[in-house]
């Protein structure tokens, strides 16, 4: 039904040699344009042409690859499912409505007919011209609109049905949108996440590396300084020596003889 619908949709749009792109596109992703034109049996040209026409109504996307050997680009091409759905319900939605405005039209005014040139015309014009073909002079008749509203009533019950099953297939092709577009988010997520952890860890890596590096200055520049004290203390331990102070002798005055 999918395929249908969008068959309908390059028909409408480009032309009806075009049709079998679709099931050359269609399921698959990023499609060679040699193998299109292949498959189509035409030049490259002419497939670029109508896969060009197709993207300007958003209805197929591409990339492009340099091709190392020749040094000229190659395009894949790829089928937008969703997006062509979406332009052929609102394109059915406008023949819809142009249906239901002549079947009112139809209910509502009267119409006449030249038989001899098959010409019709609305109750107005014939007012103006004396209900007489400007052609051919015949006398207008009263056209019978009974087969043309039975007809306009069909057309309008098969696009009613038509564009409700359209929707249900965008809608289903909408939920594969938004699965893909969450598993995208989640994911991108998840890649930002580890990123953040591995700046932390290379963050935390660099502090500690500057760490030990302080570290290692502080333990350095320590004995060095505790070798100076030493050397200072030794030298005032040996001033200190130098500087004993002598022992007075005490002069005791010499006792007297007792006679």
């Amino acid at each position: 039904m999918q395929i249908k619908f969008l068959k309908s949709v390059v028909e409408h749009l480009i032309n009806k040699p075009a049709v079998p792109i679709v099931d050359l596109l269609a399921g698959k992703k990023d499609v060679n344009e040699f193998l299109i034109a292949k498959k189509l049996e035409l030049t490259i040209n002419q497939t670029r042409n109508i896969l060009y026409k197709l993207s300007d109504y958003g209805l197929v996307s591409f990339i492009r690859k340099k091709d190392k050997r020749k040094g000229w680009y190659i395009y894949f091409w790829t089928l937008n499912i969703y997006q062509s759905l979406k332009l052929l319900e609102k394109k059915l939605k406008e023949e819809l409505s142009q249906a239901e405005e002549q079947l009112k039209s139809r209910k509502e005014k009267r119409y006449y007919t030249c038989k001899i040139c098959s010409i019709e015309v609305t109750e107005e014009v014939a007012l103006l011209n004396d209900f007489t073909c400007q052609e051919c002079e015949e006398v207008y008749e009263l056209s019978d609109n009974r087969e043309i509203v039975n007809s306009l009533e069909k057309e309008i019950n098969k696009l009613k049905k038509e564009i409700q099953l359209i929707k249900i297939e965008v809608s289903k092709e909408g939920e594969k949108l938004e699965k893909k577009k969450a598993k995208k988010i989640k994911q991108a997520e998840l890649e930002r996440k580890a990123k953040r952890k591995r700046t932390r860890k290379k963050t935390m890596a660099a502090k500690k590396a500057a760490m030990k590096g302080m570290e290692k200055e502080v333990v350095k520049k320590k004995p060095k300084k505790k070798a100076v004290k030493k050397k200072t203390k030794l030298k005032k331990k040996s001033k200190k020596k130098i500087k004993k102070p002598v022992k007075k002798i005490s002069k005791k005055k010499p006792k007297k003889n007792k006679k």
